[in-house]
């Protein structure tokens, strides 16, 4: 069905990764390429001053190679980490690359369990092309 399938994921959030990973095998035409993604978020100049370089630097360090080992899981998958704004950047990464569908988890709370999460919610409105949210 589609051909180039990207999975914003959150390293960590096990279930909602596996889900996504399920369903790309679904969705995926034979020989699909797939990009699981995770976007860290801008930390603003005054925290950063707090934050001592090599903490920030490991954090990437080890964001990356849980990626590439979530990534490892899917036939034909790459991992990406890239940084800003989630909702955003995975909106301008899939317009970039030719991505024809996104498979994304909604991380709604519990009082927000009748709409989806914000990031899924901007993702949704904004992409141009097919987008599945998992709840």
């Amino acid at each position: 069905m589609y051909k180039n399938i990207l999975l914003p994921i959150v390293p960590g959030h096990t279930e909602d990764i596996q889900n996504a990973m399920d369903v790309a095998k679904q969705l995926g035409d034979d020989g699909a390429k797939f990009t699981v993604m995770h976007v860290m978020e801008t930390i603003p100049g005054y925290v950063m001053g707090q934050i001592p370089d090599n903490v920030v630097a490991q954090r990437r360090i080890d964001t990356q190679q849980a990626l590439e080992h979530i990534a490892a899981d899917l036939p034909g998958a790459s991992a990406e980490l890239v940084s800003g704004h989630a909702g955003q950047t995975i909106i301008n990464y899939a317009n970039d690359h030719d991505v024809d569908c996104i498979i994304l988890a909604s991380h709604a709370t519990r009082l927000e369990a009748f709409f989806i999460g914000s990031t899924a919610n901007r993702v949704v409105h904004l992409a141009k092309c097919a987008v599945h949210v998992i709840r």
